[in-house]
């Protein structure tokens, strides 16, 4: 065992005495290493810097940044004990605690829940003290406790000694003698008689049996909270009743506050009128075949590809702009809404969606436009599972929330799709949070909504509230709770159907995969999921979604009609080859394409001749060419090159002149600027490009040619952006520590705390408290070389490089050239010091 061990089990042993802590830091001083590691796990903001020793955990553990983190992460159970405790005596006794939750009449389901709560807190640092004094830390009490400015969520006032401070001592005799006590000498056992009165429910009982019924009223409407209300000039008969005995307390001129302890005596010694010690449960709406679950989320999973790949093939030459400010425009949106024939929501989710999935995002061009990335062309060549993994992996991380879009921010400013302002931190979390809560239901069962959404606001209720702008987004239905924790885990819901996560509203077995959660009951142990990497887990969900989704097909069934049916997905290279060949009519179960002849020329123009498509329509049909396709195909073809289009500013030749006449004769080509140069060539003042549409608007054919006279052959080739990376999540606060990172901050804490609390040698020169100690170049020197021969250990203090002063523990082991090397107990690790940065040396304690 070393010597770090060994000190540091002294250490804990020492903190586990008989004395009560003072502090927060000498109770966490008592604690385990296991201890401290959980305090750092739960509440990560306090590892950045690792802290120097516990007295600086604990001071950091108090302030109000950390405090607020901490208490957004609590359950609601767990949040009204803390109320509880920022409500009662400071410190409080446990029985006194659990007095304030249960009441007068008990509550079992509360007596069995609170020493976790209890246990929860201090393990968080937000309590510290033994049961007989729980204190709340002082921060903790200052955001619970009620004031005028910020009411308390149990509705609980200020007590008597707290409503009465500024009160006169003659008003104050004036309330005991109506309220039936005798006169006392001073204020402070006035208030504190009056105090007693309202605490002793016996005595409450008895004053209270004779107030009027209309006081009675009044109280009725103030117990529960607020507990202030507005009174005239000339209060009515009951209020004045209550105000000459102390039941109401003026905190102004016009306003009157009920006091904590009548509360509480009206109460039944509740703190809060509905303590919540257990999780609702997450009620199961419908139950199918878990079969079936997966069968339809397989479904929308193929779907989800289908819709991704539509959209970015859209976009192959070029999406629209982005915004001066970011994003898209309302009207692009409303165009790729109309594309993929779905709702503008719906359509900015799968915008976001490709953009998580680093498959879509700007060219950085100065005319900036949205396009695919190079990552898209990788993402088209893998198999369509992992094609699915690949996006609902990066869903489940990102921070951009969809649902926004449409509504405006805390300015007014309109959120667009792909546009900033779209992150919200907690969005991960929450979707994680649901598709576990439906992983609870048995198989196949699908959970009700509003049970689900009143689990989660449970789990976190301080982390709901958004601000006024964010619950004016659209997608908020007005039955549904507007809280932005409802509202995230609503859009999760559709987003996870959406993508097949989940099917009919059931979680899926590739879904339970991606989340490393346990698989139906008859599953193999080797498929258990637990503590697997995201990438296994991506593709255990991809290996178990592939068997569920259609096979590629590698033929089509051609149609007297000039269409094609794809009865099913199509391989990559046909799909690709019929993309340019013929246009898309209808999706669905089986893809309908039509023949037309702009789009024989399309196939023409990339290079392909007549006998070429024969040969394609032969090889991928399983029923013979129709006779009118073959002959749309020679028709386009032999009239296909027949004009001729090349750079002069443009020209155009053709080696029949009659054609180049009836051009000229045309009315439609008057605004390309024709005139004959020759009986085979006309000129043109439009540009190549645009000569080539208006004779393609005129009927004709005309194919582009090279400065060489060759045919210009103009293939499908995409635009794409410079490589991107996908948008890296906004982060909610510190991320968690692992393991390794956990046992080394502990370690340094501790070893940072024993040279804190090292007890040293009175100096000659009295050091004032927490500065460094001073010496002299030649005492420095002369101590530490004394302490090496010894193998004693001694203080220091020390200035690094960049100027940051610290002090420490260390046993020198060798002096020479200017350093000290030595066994440093505040890192638990050799190191060597250079003795000029060393400011002072102080030998410890014998003891």
């Amino acid at each position: 065992m070393g010597i770090g061990e060994l000190d540091r089990e002294a250490h804990v042993a020492e903190g586990t005495g008989a004395a009560a802590p003072r502090t927060l830091a000498e109770a966490l001083r008592a604690r385990g290493d296991e201890g401290l590691a959980a305090l750092l796990r739960a509440r990560p903001d306090l590892l950045n810097p690792v802290p120097n020793d516990l007295t600086q955990l604990a001071t950091r553990a108090g302030t109000r940044g950390s405090v607020v983190r901490a208490l957004e992460r609590l359950d609601r159970f767990a949040l009204q004990t803390a109320e509880a405790l920022a409500v009662a005596p400071d410190p409080a006794p446990y029985p006194v605690l659990l007095a304030l939750l249960t009441g007068d009449e008990g509550d079992p389901a509360i007596e069995a829940a609170l020493p976790g709560a209890v246990a929860l807190l201090r393990e968080q640092a937000l309590v510290w003290g033994e049961d007989d004094r729980l204190r709340l830390v002082r921060t903790a009490r200052e955001l619970l406790s009620p004031s005028p400015q910020h009411p308390s969520p149990t509705g609980l006032g200020p007590t008597v000694a707290e409503a009465t401070s500024g009160m006169s001592p003659g008003r104050v005799q004036e309330i005991i003698g109506a309220a039936g006590l005798p006169a006392t000498h001073d204020p402070v056992s006035a208030v504190a008689a009056l105090t007693g009165l309202f605490t002793d429910r016996a005595r409450m009982g008895a004053l209270l049996d004779g107030a009027p019924p209309e006081a009675l009223a009044v109280l009725d409407r103030l117990v529960w909270g607020p507990p202030y209300g507005e009174v005239t000039a000339n209060p009515a008969p009951p209020v004045r009743w209550l105000r000459d005995r102390g039941l109401l307390l003026p905190v102004s001129a016009r306003t009157m506050v009920l006091p904590r302890e009548v509360a509480l005596h009206l109460r039944g010694g509740r703190a809060h009128r509905a303590p919540e010690p257990v999780a609702p449960e997450v009620a199961v709406l419908r139950e199918h075949r878990p079969q079936v679950v997966d069968g339809a989320a397989a479904g929308q999973a193929y779907t989800a590809l289908a819709t991704v790949e539509e959209l970015l093939k859209s976009w192959d030459k070029g999406g629209p702009q982005v915004l001066r400010a970011g994003g898209l425009s309302v009207r692009d949106l409303r165009r790729t809404a109309a594309a993929l024939d779905v709702t503008e929501q719906v359509a900015a989710f799968w915008l976001e969606l490709c953009h998580g999935a680093g498959l879509l995002a700007s060219d950085g061009e100065a005319d900036e436009r949205y396009a695919p990335t190079p990552a898209y062309d990788d993402w088209l060549d893998l198999p369509p599972a992992e094609r699915w993994a690949r996006l609902v992996t990066p869903w489940l991380a990102s921070t951009r929330t969809s649902g926004l879009v449409g509504g405006q921010d805390a300015k007014g400013r309109a959120l667009s799709a792909l546009g900033p302002d779209l992150d919200r931190a907690a969005a991960p979390e929450v979707r994680h949070r649901v598709l576990g809560l439906l992983a609870t239901l048995p198989p196949g069962a699908a959970a009700d909504p509003e049970t689900l959404f009143a689990r989660l606001r449970w789990e976190r209720p301080l982390r709901g509230a958004g601000t006024a702008a964010e619950n004016t987004g659209s997608g908020s239905g007005p039955s549904l709770p507007d809280d932005l924790r409802s509202r995230l885990a609503r859009w999760a819901l559709a987003e996870a159907e959406l993508l097949g996560l989940t099917g009919r509203g059931a979680l899926s077995a590739p879904a339970r995969a991606l989340l490393n959660l346990p698989l139906a009951e008859a599953a193999s142990p080797a498929d258990e999921g637990g503590g697997v990497e995201e990438s296994v887990a991506a593709e255990r969900a991809a290996t178990l979604l592939a068997p569920l989704l259609p096979e590629a097909v590698d033929h089509v069934l051609l149609q007297a009609d000039l269409t094609a049916v794809a009865p099913g997905p199509l391989r990559r290279p046909l799909a690709d080859a019929l993309a340019v060949l013929a246009d898309v009519e209808s999706k669905g179960g089986a893809t309908v394409y039509r023949f037309t002849p702009g789009s024989v020329r399309r196939a023409l123009d990339s290079g392909l001749t007549a006998s070429d498509l024969h040969d394609f329509l032969t090889a991928h049909s399983r029923t013979p060419v129709p006779q009118p396709l073959a002959y749309l195909v020679d028709d386009v073809a032999r009239r296909h090159g027949h004009l001729r289009v090349g750079a002069a500013s443009a020209y155009v030749r053709c080696d029949d002149d009659t054609v180049l006449g009836e051009i000229l004769a045309d009315r439609r080509s008057a605004a390309l600027g024709l005139r004959r140069l020759a009986p085979t060539v006309l000129a043109a003042q439009a540009d190549p490009a645009a000569l080539l549409d208006g004779l393609r608007a005129m009927g004709y054919a005309p194919a582009a040619e090279s400065a060489e006279g060759d045919v210009l052959v103009t293939r499908a080739d995409a635009y794409r952006t410079p490589a991107r990376t996908a948008p890296v999540p906004v982060p909610d606060g510190p991320p968690a520590p692992d393991a390794t990172l956990l046992h080394a901050a502990v370690k340094a804490i501790r070893a940072g705390d024993r040279a804190a609390t090292a007890v040293r040698r009175e100096p000659s020169a009295p050091t004032p408290a927490g500065s460094l100690p001073r010496t002299s170049s030649a005492e420095t020197l002369a101590t530490v070389q004394a302490a090496a021969m010894t193998g004693s250990a001694v203080w220091i203090g020390y200035v690094n490089a960049d100027g940051a002063a610290s002090q420490r523990v260390i046993a020198p082991v060798r002096v020479e050239g200017g350093f000290v090397t030595g066994y440093d107990h505040t890192a638990d690790e050799m190191r060597t010091y250079p003795l000029h940065r060393i400011t002072g040396v102080a030998e410890l304690a014998d003891d």
